[in-house]
């Protein structure tokens, strides 16, 4: 693991048994901001003061991948003004932080249908990969226009491909030709998953590599989540018996 040296431990935390890829579903932003009687797009703003504290804190823990469902493909429904103030905020924070990710040695990816986020979105999204691309010591995975059933259709569509054109026999695909065919290819399924809010499901995230994911729901709407309560759920994580299916 590839932990700062420099950070005050929190008590009950192993640093030798932090989560190698932990993902975040982050709820709660409107909820958040209504009970304020606020514009929902202001839970949006803090809740993006909320991701710059949980990369870092990921960051200063070693933790390998970081996961974070920012937009999905259902959220195109949402109203047209509240889809464009998520785009600037999105903009914002990758033009912003791309430095800060550099200074960190973080390497930034997307996941997802990049194709169909504004231009001016997609352009800086891959000016910040690529500025990014050469970072090891953290990868920060954005979910954008991500949706697990179109991310596992489409791989099902290229090994469909494959076997048309012979470069591969069905009776060869297996469990990993599939995750070989999804965004997180070459990464490690996440180990936890987190959601904010209350709400117990899932929502079209990672379905595949959840397999065997430790899952934890919190109360707790994104923008109040704080390093704090991610250090205890990293505790109390590391207290859990993960059998994988075996005894």
């Amino acid at each position: 693991m590839k932990y700062d040296p420099n950070i005050q431990v929190p008590d009950g935390l192993n640093l030798d048994r932090i989560p190698a890829h932990v993902a975040l579903i982050m709820d709660g932003n409107g909820r958040w901001a209504k009970k304020r009687l606020m514009n929902r797009v202001k839970g949006h703003e803090q809740g993006a003061q909320t991701v710059e504290d949980v990369v870092m804190a990921a960051r200063e823990l070693g933790i390998d991948v970081l996961t974070l469902y920012a937009f999905s493909t259902e959220n195109w429904a949402r109203p047209k003004e509240e889809v464009k103030a998520l785009m600037r905020l999105l903009k914002r924070f990758l033009k912003n932080k791309t430095q800060d990710l550099k200074n960190k040695n973080i390497r930034l990816n997307i996941l997802g249908q990049v194709e169909r986020l504004p231009d001016d979105v997609r352009k800086q999204a891959e000016q910040s990969m690529a500025d990014t691309k050469h970072n090891s010591a953290m990868i920060l995975n954005l979910a954008l226009s991500y949706g697990a059933r179109e991310e596992i259709t489409i791989g099902v569509q290229q090994i469909a491909a494959k076997i048309k054109s012979g470069a591969l026999n069905p009776e060869d695909i297996t469990d990993k030709t599939v995750s070989d065919h999804l965004y997180t290819a070459g990464m490690p399924d996440p180990d936890l998953i987190v959601r904010t809010s209350g709400e117990v499901r899932l929502s079209n995230f990672l379905m595949w590599q959840a397999a065997y994911a430790e899952l934890v729901f919190t109360p707790t709407l994104w923008p109040d989540f704080s390093k704090q309560e991610f250090h205890q759920i990293l505790i109390d994580y590391q207290q859990r018996d993960r059998r994988f299916g075996k005894v």
